[in-house]
């Protein structure tokens, strides 16, 4: 049985490609973060295309349904996570949301929409998950966070994200933690 599609817009916000609409490179040059996370304005503004071109991710831009503002971003990918059990290594099949950050211009502009990470994560990219799951036979979802103890309580709390006991955590940083990602820790949940 074929998966059917799945639509990806909600009552307030629209999902596009970076290359979905001729005013989204305008959006995108707009875009800014807090220079704790000027990495993922930089991704955004000049590594993004170049990834989709090869193949390497695939980068989902959210828009306001009213205004049409750039409200956040989020970048999707495979991975497998390396994970030891009792007696040998195995490697588990995996979705990395590999950058996920909301647009400060949006949200100083619109001040009245609160919570739009966790909006956007539950609304849109968990079940944008779950169903390319069903499609690829990914079980997991993962990130690599900032190391900023704020934000691991975020992933935790309000996002639903886990981390492995340091053993396991070291095995994974040791083996498919990006480069540019030298700092941040692991985290995971189940699709």
């Amino acid at each position: 049985m074929l998966v059917p599609p799945l639509s990806l817009e909600t009552r307030d916000f629209v999902v596009e490609h970076l290359e979905d609409s001729p005013e989204n490179l305008q959006l995108i040059r707009a875009f800014t973060c807090s220079n704790n996370a000027m990495g993922l304005e930089l991704y955004l503004k000049q590594q993004a295309l170049n990834d989709e071109d090869n193949g390497q991710s695939r980068t989902y831009l959210v828009k306001d349904a009213l205004t049409r503002e750039l409200a956040c971003y989020f970048s999707l990918r495979t991975c497998l996570i390396p994970y030891e059990l009792a007696d040998r290594r195995i490697n588990l099949s995996a979705i990395e949301l590999a950058n996920f950050a909301v647009n400060d211009n949006y949200r100083r502009s619109q001040r009245a929409v609160a919570k739009i990470g966790e909006y956007v994560f539950v609304e849109i990219i968990r079940p944008l998950a779950k169903h390319i799951s069903t499609c690829i036979g990914a079980g997991w979802l993962c990130v690599f966070a900032l190391p900023k103890e704020r934000l691991i309580d975020y992933y935790k709390k309000k996002l639903g994200f886990s981390r492995l006991p340091a053993d396991k955590e070291k095995l994974v940083h040791g083996h498919v933690k990006p480069d540019y990602d030298k700092d941040c820790i692991f985290m995971y949940q189940r699709i």
